[in-house]
């Protein structure tokens, strides 16, 4: 018994061009791309006028608890997202039974309904047949130094560090992608880079990729934040791969040149939104403060004398920083706090939500972290907006992989989780005027499938995603040209993109017609190509590299 999709243009990101085909699918696998004469008991679905990609990868989502919710699951599919890589950041459930991503991510990753303990293995066993959506993961890096040294930011000792590395190791071995580390948020943020080096070097023979959310912010400071990378990736030999990378494409580009003109095996992830969104205490507290666990963040806020210290203290330094400045409360609106008492703050900036009680907006900052012990999450704008065209030049990178950054916790939260992908297909794809012919389409279609999954796939190892051929894995988004398009906006954050009405994850018609069909024949995904392979793996049979698009 198969599924035939007949009457469709196959884009199989591999780098190759539309083409017309059929697409006929068995076993969870793709039979057969081409002209398919329907057997006696197939399923035949007309879908003509539509593209058929290989399901996006969504290389950097905090869904890891969140992918077992239909909203969520309607969310990524109707952006024709199949597969998303959590562990991100440094911070996530396993290893360990789950409390530390629990307690300190539970505004951007939110709970998990099942997952209690059992390692990386127990958790990928968990997303078995248990959702439509495929998830890869990483280990966490500041999870695994927590389950050695809990908050401490003193340097590991040397039975410290191989603990360490045997959790790494141990993950690895049970399927993990590779690493991730979170460098401003606690304990991660302890980490030297010579830590880091030793964990990496755990990868690296692994054949794993290592993933960082970089030190000490990015825009105008990412020379910093990639110098580390560089040392890191040179003193290990690991594959690296940057996080939600933003800023001045005219700073950002040659470094990454350099990196690779060195040898450095780099890839990176960003999402076209201006917009960020963290946990509300990182901006706006000092790092000496946040070395804690968030229960004692909040009780310490109570204070007054810790309160009236942040205010005087702190507080000037904050607002005297190019990055924060005096104009914070107007740019941070609230995506989530926990405490029921201050809901009606969703939607508002600080500042709005502090003239309606008539108070300071630090002073208001300080009571929603005190209430939802500290469980409060804000959408911040950025000071100065450069034009999405500076985006579109990372975009077209070679190193470029699509990641949303997605968070699905919380009220209000950052439209980039609904958005991403719809937005990211339409500006890949789409001519800059409708009036004239458009020779170039095909190749634009072509980076498409390449840079939204055959790319992801490749630097994860995940070598049954990411291709629309013979015996890869059957996951297929059905693309209408036509009416794609992303809806979320800042304004309304969970407004469901358009254009994608039926996705396939292993072979099954997991999304039809636009909704949800209750199937779940997603899975735990396992690493399954090494470095080596990561490194020289090439498409066949492609009209134009990957490289050259």
């Amino acid at each position: 018994m198969r599924t035939v999709l007949r009457g469709g243009r196959v884009v199989d990101g591999t780098g190759s061009g539309p083409r017309r085909a059929d697409l006929a699918m068995r076993d969870g696998t793709i039979d057969v791309v081409g002209r398919v004469t329907p057997h006696p008991g197939d399923t035949v679905i007309d879908v003509g006028g539509r593209y058929l990609l290989p399901g996006f990868i969504d290389a950097h989502s905090h869904a890891d608890g969140a992918v077992f919710r239909p909203e969520v699951q309607r969310a990524l599919l109707r952006q024709g997202v199949t597969t998303v890589v959590g562990g991100q950041d440094g911070v996530s459930f396993a290893p360990g039974d789950g409390t530390y991503g629990r307690e300190y991510f539970a505004a951007i990753n939110g709970g998990h309904p099942t997952y209690a303990g059992g390692g990386v293995s127990a958790l990928l066993t968990g997303y078995d047949d248990t959702t439509p959506i495929n998830v890869g993961y990483l280990v966490p890096a500041g999870t695994v130094r927590h389950e050695v040294m809990g908050f401490s930011a003193l340097a590991p000792t040397r039975t410290q560090l191989a603990r360490m590395s045997a959790l790494v190791e141990e993950g690895m071995a049970q399927g993990a992608l590779g690493l991730s580390s979170g460098l401003d948020y606690v304990p991660g943020s302890h980490a030297t880079s010579d830590e880091l080096t030793m964990l990496c070097q755990v990868v690296a023979r692994a054949g794993g990729l290592y993933v960082t959310h970089m030190r000490g912010g990015y825009e105008e400071n990412s020379r910093t934040g990639l110098d580390e990378v560089s040392a890191v990736a040179q003193g290990s030999g690991v594959a690296v791969h940057v996080s939600h990378l933003h800023g001045p494409s005219g700073l950002i580009l040659p470094l990454l040149d350099a990196m690779r003109d060195e040898g450095i095996d780099l890839s990176f992830d960003a999402y076209p939104y201006r917009r960020g969104c963290t946990l509300l205490a990182m901006p706006i507290l000092p790092p000496e403060l946040l070395s804690r666990p968030r229960e004692e963040v909040a009780a310490r806020l109570g204070e007054a004398s810790v309160r009236a210290q942040v205010q005087t203290q702190w507080r000037p330094v904050l607002e005297a920083s190019p990055v924060i400045g005096s104009d914070w409360p107007e740019r941070l609106t609230v995506a989530h706090v926990a405490a029921e008492e201050y809901g009606w703050t969703h939607g508002r900036t600080l500042a709005e939500a502090a003239r309606e009680l008539s108070t300071d907006p630090m002073s208001l900052a300080l009571d929603l972290i005190v209430a939802s012990r500290g469980e409060v999450s804000v959408v911040m704008a950025v000071r100065d907006h450069r034009p999405y065209a500076d985006f579109a030049r990372l975009l077209h990178h070679r190193g470029y992989t699509a990641g949303s950054d997605g968070i699905y916790v919380g009220r209000h939260p950052h439209p980039r989780a609904w958005g991403t992908f719809a937005r990211l297909l339409g500006m890949l794809t789409r001519a800059a005027s409708d009036d004239a012919p458009d020779p170039d389409v095909g190749a634009r279609w072509a980076a498409a499938a390449w840079r939204l999954s055959g790319h992801a796939a490749r630097r994860y190892g995940l070598s049954e995603q990411g291709r629309l051929e013979r015996g890869a894995a059957a996951d297929v988004a059905v693309v209408d040209p036509g009416r794609l398009a992303d809806a979320a906006t800042y304004a309304n954050p969970t407004a469901e993109a358009d254009g994608v009405d039926d996705v396939f994850v292993a072979g099954r018609h997991v999304l039809a017609s636009g909704e949800l069909t209750g199937i779940t024949s997603g899975a735990g995904l396992r690493r399954s190509l090494d470095a080596a392979d990561r490194r020289t793996w090439r498409p066949t049979h492609q009209r134009t590299t990957p490289e050259e698009i």
